[in-house]
Parts: structure tokens; C-alpha cells; sequence
């Protein structure tokens, strides 16, 4: 008996200390996440120079594709039905906050921290990085479609990435292998790549602000996924494979336990 009660002393001392580190962790994350990606950083600086390959590139996408959006009006209106709707950031942050909620109620204390933490992290360091290099965004003659702000990242790309990043590393245990794992992987990186391509044929942004958006957006899941699978070192779990979720144990009864 006392060799139990001292076991579970120990190890309810360990848990606790490993969730104070996986809270500095997750937090710190967030302050570095932006600092961290390197692609990020090389094409910031190619913006704010206005690298002249950068902008002939932009300019070509941005003008070739708003020229198919003025002559095919019914397809315009469909990607701006998935802009505005289906994969607005407004429509993603919902389903995260809802993916959140069901993870406290399966008391996956931790997991539910990362997903809500890496969620608003996202959207924070976008409008940071927006505000500081106050990019313009395109100019177009005769536009389809319009929106406020600045433009570099694109915000609706970064939040494409982070939540369904989120969506897939929270559920994934909770889907079976084969077929339809497949199928959740595809229409994630289908859904990623078509908001990305629905703002530049909008005119709302240039190409490079979306490839930012999705690079931004892929340095703060990436920080925040780390600082979790810290504290499962930390807390004596095993290491998961991001092919399998970031908490494999989350098809059992008691998760966190």
C-alpha cells in the first residue's frame, strides 16, 4: 500500500509539473511561431524589398485570372460563395471552437488548450504581420470582389491551414485507416489549396500573400504541435506519429487520465 500510494504520488507530481511546462511551452510557441519559419521570413523579405521577379509573378497571376473571372461570371460567383462563405475564416474558427468545446467535454483538457490556443494564435500573429508590413492589396480594374485591410498574409489562406491542421491532428484517431483517412487527408489539402486560389482569382490578393497565409499559418501549428508533444515526453507518454493525431489516446474512455 505504501509502495502504491508513493507510485501515484510520484506520478501526480510528475503530471502536474508537466503540465506547468506545457503551458510556458504552448504559450511560447506562439511568440517564436513567426520567427521560426524561415521560408516565411525569406518571402517577407522579398515582399518588402519588392523583389522585381515577385511582383512580375504576382502581377501575371492576379491579371490572368481576373480576366477569366470577368468573362465566366457564374464561376466567379461560385468561388465567391466558397470565399464567403464555406471556407470563411468566420466559418472555420466556428467549426474549431465547436471541435474545442467537444474535446473538453471528452475531458481532453490538453488537447482542447492546444486546438483553442493554436486557433487564436493564428489569427493574432496574421493580424500582426499584416499591420507591420502594411502591404496593399491589388488593384484591379473593374474588380469582382473587394475586402478591407492589408493584404500580406492573406488571413483567409492562414486560417484555412491552421484549422484544418487542427481538425485533422485532433480527430484523426478517431478516424479509421484506409480509405477514409485518405479521403480526410485530400479534401483538407483541397480545401487549403482552394482558398488559396479562390482570393487570388477574386482579386483580393496577390499569389505570394497566399503562399505567406499558408507558410505562416503551417510555423504555428508546427510550434504549438511541439510544445504538446513536449509535455507527453514530459508526462512519461509515448511519442504519436503525426499520422496518427497528436493525442492517440483519444478514442479511450478517459483520454488525459
Amino acid at each position: 500500500m505504501v509502495v502504491r500510494a508513493t507510485g501515484l504520488l510520484f506520478r501526480e507530481r510528475r503530471a502536474r509539473a508537466a503540465d506547468r511546462r506545457f503551458g510556458v511551452r504552448l504559450f511560447g510557441a506562439v511568440a517564436v511561431a513567426a520567427l521560426s519559419a524561415v521560408p516565411f521570413g525569406l518571402l517577407l523579405v522579398l515582399v518588402e524589398g519588392r523583389w522585381r521577379p515577385l511582383r512580375v509573378m504576382d502581377a501575371g497571376a492576379a491579371r490572368r485570372l481576373h480576366e477569366t473571372a470577368l468573362t465566366h461570371p457564374a464561376w466567379t460567383s461560385t468561388l465567391r460563395f466558397l470565399s464567403d462563405w464555406v471556407w470563411d475564416p468566420a466559418t472555420l474558427r466556428c467549426v474549431v471552437a465547436l471541435l474545442t468545446a467537444w474535446l473538453l467535454w471528452r475531458r481532453a483538457w490538453r488537447l482542447a488548450a492546444w486546438s483553442g490556443v493554436t486557433a487564436v494564435a493564428g489569427a493574432l500573429t496574421g493580424l500582426l504581420v499584416k499591420t507591420v508590413v502594411e502591404r496593399a492589396r491589388p488593384s484591379l480594374a473593374d474588380p469582382v470582389a473587394r475586402a478591407p485591410g492589408f493584404s500580406f498574409p492573406s488571413g483567409h489562406a492562414m486560417t484555412a491551414t491552421t484549422s484544418f491542421a487542427i481538425l485533422m491532428l485532433a480527430l484523426l484517431p478517431l478516424v479509421p485507416r484506409g480509405w477514409l483517412r485518405t479521403l480526410c487527408w485530400s479534401v483538407s489539402a483541397l480545401s487549403v489549396v482552394g482558398v488559396g486560389f479562390t482570393r487570388v482569382a477574386l482579386g483580393v490578393h496577390w499569389f505570394s500573400d497566399v503562399v505567406g497565409g499558408w507558410l505562416l499559418g503551417l510555423a504555428v501549428v508546427a510550434s504549438t504541435a511541439w510544445a504538446f508533444e513536449a509535455w507527453r515526453a514530459d508526462s512519461g507518454r509515448r511519442r504519436s506519429a503525426m499520422a496518427e493525431g497528436l493525442e492517440p489516446e483519444l478514442n479511450e474512455s478517459a483520454p488525459e487520465r
